[in-house]
Formats: C-alpha cells, structure tokens, sequence
C-alpha cells in the first residue's frame, strides 16, 4: 500500500464523516424546531393543551437514526484519524531508514 493512499483514504474518510455528522446535525435540529413548532401551534388551537414534550411517535424513530448517524460519523472520523497518524507513522519510519 502506498503512503500517500492511505494519506488520501484517511482525508476522504474523515471529509465523509464531517458531512455524516452535519446532516444528522441538521436533521436533529430539524425534527427539534418541527416538533416545539407543532406543539405550540396545538397549545395556541387547543385550550389546555400542554408543550410539554409532546411530540408524534413518527418524529421519534428519525431522531433517535439522527442521533445514531451522529455517533457513527464520530466513530468513523476517528477511526479516519487513526488511519492518518498510521501513515504519518509509517512515512517517519520510512524516512528514518532512508536517511
């Protein structure tokens, strides 16, 4: 395996799990401010109705895959991580032999 793939599989794998986490970011924020919405249109149309974490059972599942496509990109970015210090380890080695 060259160096420099594993360089660039590393990068590439951490550039992915960066968007991962921005998407699951985003749809949390979004299942999140669609369900305080909703809630509070239903207090304001139904007198004695409570906003107090009522939301469908629908939103649930899609936040709880957020929140699980979150942890993922965190585990992949780390292991990303690891794959770029493995290179940078195996170039040191390579240039102490070298020189």
């Amino acid at each position: 395996m060259e160096i420099q793939s594993a360089f660039n599989s590393g990068v590439q794998g951490f550039q992915t799990a960066t968007e991962e986490a921005n998407k699951a970011a985003a749809n949390i924020v979004a299942n999140t401010v669609n369900t305080d919405e909703i809630n509070e249109e239903t207090a304001l149309e139904t007198p004695g109705a409570s906003t107090s974490g009522a939301s469908s059972e629908k939103d649930i599942p899609d936040l709880n895959q957020s929140i699980v496509d979150l942890k993922v990109a965190e585990f992949q970015a780390k292991a990303s991580t690891q794959v770029i210090k493995s290179a940078d380890e195996s170039l040191g080695t390579l240039l102490d032999v070298i020189a």
